[in-house]
């Protein structure tokens, strides 16, 4: 599985259309979610996952109208449930032949989280929509697995937590050594780092999305609450503690980066998930979610010190979070195998 700054033919995201999953507060989503596709398509392509032709048309228009660029959007005719197609998407993984990358997709089953927002049937079918699509070799894992729960470096090691990956709503038939065993085989990893738990108001179970993330094979960037009486404050000091105990593959201790929470999310009473650890990186930019705070500049002015050669964007997520998830959560990466130059289809 590369990581996520290794370069890409384009990002898949599939369209929001579940207004129960921000119930009264939809309107605004599309809009979020056009201003992603501005700042990706200037860069690669973005795949879009649509009902249907009738549904695409009125999301041209929207692009068009916030200044994406269409020639760079293509539609793809695959129905879903729901849009975190970080979750239910294809994870790609890569291998290098006689000087050419090929590309095939792992397919992991997807429950919703634990079963928690049926129905997901549409959703779990995904990947093998796209590998049929694509003619693209595809390698069922026979374990449930969503891609907001990993994070790699491209060099051998992977990043998860506990309280998901261990989570008896998700694969409770294996054992942690069966579950490092398959991601070893079909991740391409050879070794797997667990932090404990995740922020509040994650009704993942902990994703590491959320909190932690590779920003190099070397430098690993996760979220820290500053205030002791917030709730995220003891789980995220134990995750840094951790951190800084933990070695890659070749014994070597990671450079360990500290990122501001924003202040606590509402919504109705309700505390939502919103993390600045959930960015999308892309070919030109890294795309971060902003929260109207006065942290927000503060996480970027750090992320910008990761990647130097990339532009930081803050895009307004705080209408998005309700929905439980932010820019990550909506989008997945797939990696680049031909020339950057050449007209995908």
């Amino acid at each position: 599985m590369p990581a996520e700054w290794e370069p890409q033919e384009s990002i898949w995201l599939s369209w929001p259309h579940n207004r129960e999953t921000w119930p009264g507060a939809f309107e605004a989503v599309p809009n979020v979610f056009a201003e992603i596709v501005k700042h990706i398509s200037e860069s690669q392509l973005v795949r879009i996952n649509v009902e249907s032709d009738g549904i695409a048309e009125p999301v041209r228009r929207l692009l068009r109208e916030r200044g994406a660029i269409i020639e760079n959007v293509r539609f793809h005719f695959n129905s879903t449930n729901d849009c975190w197609i970080r979750d239910h998407g294809p994870i790609y993984v890569v291998r290098d032949v006689e000087g050419n990358r090929e590309r095939a997709i792992t397919n992991w089953g997807y429950n919703s989280w634990g079963e928690k927002y049926p129905p997901y049937d549409l959703d779990n079918s995904v990947p093998d929509r796209i590998a049929e699509e694509f003619q693209e070799r595809i390698f069922d894992a026979g374990m449930i697995l969503e891609a907001g729960s990993i994070d790699v470096n491209g060099a051998g090691t992977l990043l998860t937590t506990t309280s998901c990956l261990l989570n008896k709503n998700r694969n409770s038939h294996l054992s942690k050594e069966e579950i490092e065993d398959r991601l070893r085989a079909f991740l391409g990893v050879s070794k797997i780092l667990w932090l404990g738990e995740g922020i509040a108001g994650d009704d993942t179970d902990g994703h590491i999305d959320d909190i932690t993330r590779f920003v190099s094979s070397h430098v690993i960037v996760t979220a820290l609450e500053e205030d002791s009486g917030d709730e995220n404050y003891s789980p995220l000091q134990v995750n840094l503690k951790l951190l800084q105990t933990m070695t890659d593959r070749s014994e070597r201790p990671f450079e360990v980066v500290t990122l501001p929470m924003p202040k606590a999310v509402h919504f109705e009473k309700n505390r939502l998930p919103a993390s600045y650890a959930n960015f999308l990186i892309t070919n030109a930019k890294v795309l971060v979610p902003t929260y109207r705070c006065d942290r927000d500049q503060v996480a970027l002015a750090i992320l910008q010190e990761q990647f130097p050669g990339r532009e930081i964007i803050g895009i307004d997520c705080t209408d998005l979070v309700w929905g439980l998830g932010a820019i990550h959560c909506v989008s997945q990466q797939q990696p680049l195998t031909k020339s950057i130059f050449q007209d995908f289809s």
